[in-house]
């Protein structure tokens, strides 16, 4: 009997638009803490955990305790103004046509992760935050996953050490180019053709 079919996604820019949310979240930490934070260029390098991304404007003592300010502040600024991208729900949907089960494995932190999907009624069988690059791998293979959607290529390198077809959409900071570059087995331009792609896959 063939195992059901799993299908894994990342988060930000590929499920949802975070880009106003968080930067948002970040002109709140700049002004508390006294610090000009790159908002817009942070914005642009969306993928990586807050202390990886916030490590060259921070102290490294000081590190800790300011994302864990950025994750208190994220739900005040970053869930009612995040919208899904145009695709995600019809995405997951099709997953559930073929009788599948939708796992997201992200590296947001988890509770806000969460308000996230609830906000925007994401039907989901498992969500796994603070999980990066290849650390996404083990939670693929728990999960029995086959694919593995992102728009980074640190998406691709967990799909790939887990040894499912990475998918990688262009909603997010990286090109066509380094998503190949990288390895990802097919790129779309956005999650709007994933569904066509799955029936085909399928097959």
């Amino acid at each position: 009997m063939s195992r059901q079919l799993t299908v894994g996604f990342d988060l930000d820019m590929t499920l949802i638009d975070t880009a106003p949310g968080f930067a948002d979240v970040l002109r709140a930490l700049g002004g508390e803490i006294g610090v000009e934070l790159p908002a817009e260029q942070l914005v642009e390098k969306l993928g990586p955990p807050i202390d990886v991304m916030l490590a060259p404007y921070i102290p490294e003592a000081d590190l800790p305790q300011v994302t864990d300010r950025f994750r208190a502040l994220y739900p005040a600024h970053a869930i009612i103004n995040v919208p899904a991208l145009p695709g995600a729900h019809e995405a997951m949907a099709a997953v559930r046509e073929h009788g599948g089960r939708v796992i997201v494995v992200t590296g947001k932190f988890k509770p806000n992760a969460q308000l996230h999907v609830d906000h925007l009624g994401f039907e989901v069988d498992h969500l796994e935050g603070w999980v990066w690059g290849v650390g996404k791998a083990e939670i693929l293979r728990a999960e029995g996953a086959s694919v593995y959607v992102g728009d980074h290529i640190h998406d691709v390198e967990g799909a790939l050490a887990a040894g499912v077809t990475s998918v990688s959409v262009l909603t997010g900071g990286c090109t066509r180019e380094e998503l190949l570059d990288a390895g990802t087995h097919v790129v779309l331009e956005s999650l709007r053709e994933f569904p066509a792609w799955l029936e085909d896959h399928l097959r």
